[in-house]
């Protein structure tokens, strides 16, 4: 059964979250762009957003952000709006990879919250060109599978936002393989947030090298930080989980055809 399913892309509908917040269902995927019950911008904000620069030492000259994937562009625009109230000194580049380019040109006439009102233009932006820059920020969609255009990304990346559809229905962004290439680009300080809390999803990361951790709030449903350093958080003991699991095991290119 192929795993995409281009015939269906274009088949969505929108969905109000519990936030009040608008978000899209996919055809092609089954499933909404955000969790419905945490809410779009919500789960943005406090499942990604806010762990993430919590934990990361941002007295630096620039941060690289990985945003996985671009969809209606919330994560990136949560960031910007998370930034204008709690301003740092660090150039902002943010990399995003996406392969509905359709939907990114649509979305300069997508109904986004009032938080995001002061950023429109860059939506706008976006959505003509895939690209925005000024002084003290840049974001670049990479259209097209991300397993390809990731590789190709030369900044060491300080936070990814490990956020596609589900494992269930997008398995390729979540293998071990695919947690070896995201290792390959990200920094030594890297803080990877994502909704997943999956055993099998958890020891694709830990197999890379991850250290793993519960998501530091109850705002959201909870979900996993990982890093390659050390963090002042309640961590997850995989070693413990495969002694009382010996039969987990993570995602693998193989399982679909991949190598």
């Amino acid at each position: 059964m192929p795993l995409y399913n281009p015939s269906k892309r274009q088949d969505k509908r929108t969905v109000t979250t519990n936030d009040g917040t608008i978000t899209l269902y996919s055809s092609e995927f089954d499933e909404c762009y955000h969790s419905t019950n945490d809410g779009a911008l919500n789960e943005s904000l406090n499942k990604h957003i806010i762990p993430a620069f919590k934990l990361l030492d941002t007295q630096k000259d620039e941060i690289n952000i990985l945003d996985i994937c671009f969809g209606l562009g919330y994560n990136t625009l949560a960031t910007l709006h998370y930034l204008q109230n709690n301003p740092i000194q660090s150039k902002i580049n943010i990399f995003s990879p996406e392969f509905d380019k359709e939907l990114v040109v649509s979305l300069k006439d997508f109904d986004y919250p009032n938080e995001f009102t002061p950023f429109l233009h860059i939506i706008e932006e976006l959505s003509e060109s895939g690209f925005y820059s000024d002084d003290k920020l840049s974001i670049e969609i990479l259209f097209g599978d991300a397993r390809e255009t990731l590789p190709k990304i030369k900044s060491k990346i300080d936070i990814v936002y490990q956020d596609p559809f589900s494992p269930k229905k997008n398995p390729l962004l979540w293998t071990r393989e695919y947690f070896a290439t995201i290792k390959a680009i990200a920094s030594k300080e890297v803080i990877l947030t994502t909704y997943s809390s999956a055993t099998s999803i958890r020891m694709g990361l830990y197999e890379n090298g991850f250290l793993l951790y519960e998501t530091p709030t109850k705002e959201v449903r909870s979900g996993t930080i990982a890093s390659l350093r050390v963090l002042n958080l309640k961590s997850i003991d995989m070693e413990l989980k495969k002694s009382r699991n010996p039969q987990a095991h993570s995602l693998r290119d193989e399982m679909f055809c991949l190598n």
